[in-house]
């Protein structure tokens, strides 16, 4: 508990760097997810009308997912060099594949006997999209998008080895100066951060979840 007192000290008595690292790393954050959640939502129904890429593309995706976030840091620094830019695109890459695994599995999944009432009355493929598939498959998304923004939010403590900055910076710090108080004020936010943002997508998955699906499952 006093390192907690000591952290919180030391917080205070650094707040513009304090709330500067916790802004680029909100920033990273939701950029990151605002961006591979529109690439691979799209891609995933792309896929799902075209099968035979999909296979390639879904097991290349799953394999991404095995790949550590500071390998792909490594990779992208010759190209993209240090500092934001290369730290967005590798929290991207990391938070494609769950949203679009979901996407796809989920939309090749819904009940073909919604799909052909829905076609018998006359609706279009475009309606057929917006008004069955995604809404049933929503709360599938959601939970993709739940899991690479916890992804994210975690992992973007690492941008600090490349410049980009955040709360990383903080415990690389603590563990180069052996500084449990520096380390606590890096971790303890992003650790806060992960739960509060698993527990907003869980609500918002159970929210767009039909009701009658909810009776389903409990």
């Amino acid at each position: 508990m006093p390192v907690l007192f000591e952290a919180w000290g030391y917080a205070l008595r650094h707040q513009d760097r304090f709330w500067r690292a916790v802004a680029i790393h909100a920033e990273l954050s939701l950029l990151a997810l605002a961006a591979a959640a529109l690439l691979a939502i799209g891609t995933g129904i792309l896929l799902s009308r075209h099968r035979r890429a999909a296979f390639v593309v879904v097991n290349a995706a799953a394999m991404g997912r095995t790949i550590p976030v500071l390998a792909i840091l490594a990779l992208l620094l010759p190209v993209l060099g240090i500092g934001f830019r290369p730290a967005l695109v590798a929290l991207i890459l990391i938070a494609v594949p769950p949203i679009l695994i979901n996407t796809y599995v989920g939309l090749t999944e819904v009940d073909p006997a919604a799909i052909e009432a829905a076609l018998g009355m006359g609706m279009a493929s475009r309606d057929l999209l917006w008004r069955i598939e995604l809404p049933l498959v929503a709360p599938v998304i959601f939970a993709g998008l739940r899991t690479s923004a916890v992804n994210v939010v975690a992992s973007a403590t690492l941008a600090t080895f490349i410049g980009a900055g955040g709360l990383g910076d903080f415990i690389q710090a603590g563990i180069a100066l052996n500084d449990a108080a520096q380390l606590l004020v890096g971790a303890v936010p992003v650790a806060a951060g992960a739960v509060l943002v698993d527990w907003g997508f869980g609500a918002l998955e159970h929210l767009l979840t039909p009701r009658g699906l909810r009776l389903e499952a409990a």
